[in-house]
């Protein structure tokens, strides 16, 4: 009874949450019912046993997208009215790939229902017996130990290029070189001026 309780807590602050993130006017409002439904998710993984996934989820989604988001609206100056006005011309556009995330869903969550589950892995009749982040950890670091590897060197290359991007040489913008500041003569770089009382620089 009181699982059954503290689930529907969970889930209707969530859902609630989720609702107001996209309701709300104000953008800071916004960000915070986010990481409030975060928070909320997180709270739903614990009940059902991922603890893993829960401390994931708050972790890198609560303490780095949530808060840097949260950051990035509050110190750039946005202009939300023209961001809003060719809204209904994406309309369409959004529709249609909502409309396909949707029937992607529907269809996994359909294959997962109907789809048994396959005695050759031993990993799933083991879970009750260890921790869930044992298991997890079992399970990539075997089964799926090549796509592993492969997302992090994916995510390595993104890593490097989007620091590649905003560290290239621009016209216009003044960047700090390190090298240059240490060779820097002092008779070339200071400047002595005879000042007469009373007439300043």
């Amino acid at each position: 009874m009181i699982d059954a309780l503290i689930f529907y807590m969970f889930a209707c602050t969530c859902v609630a949450s989720a609702v107001l993130v996209i309701t709300v006017r104000n953008p800071v409002h916004s960000v915070l019912f986010l990481i409030l439904a975060f928070f909320n998710a997180a709270g739903l993984f614990v009940l059902l046993g991922a603890e893993f996934l829960a401390m994931i989820l708050v972790v890198v989604y609560v303490g780095a997208v949530a808060v840097l988001f949260m950051f990035v609206v509050m110190m750039l100056d946005i202009n939300f009215v023209q961001l809003r006005q060719g809204f209904l011309e994406y309309l369409p556009i959004g529709g249609l790939v909502g409309l396909i995330l949707l029937v992607e869903l529907i269809t996994v969550l359909g294959s997962w229902v109907v789809k048994p589950i396959s005695g050759t892995n031993d990993t799933l009749h083991t879970m009750g017996s260890i921790s869930n982040t044992h298991a997890l950890g079992h399970l990539i670091y075997t089964h799926y130990v090549y796509l592993f590897q492969a997302s992090g060197i994916i995510l390595l290359v993104a890593m490097i290029g989007a620091i590649v991007l905003t560290h290239r040489n621009r016209e216009g913008v003044k960047r700090q070189t390190i090298n240059d500041q240490l060779r820097r003569n002092p008779s070339n770089s200071v400047e002595l001026r005879k000042v007469e009382p009373g007439k300043g620089i």
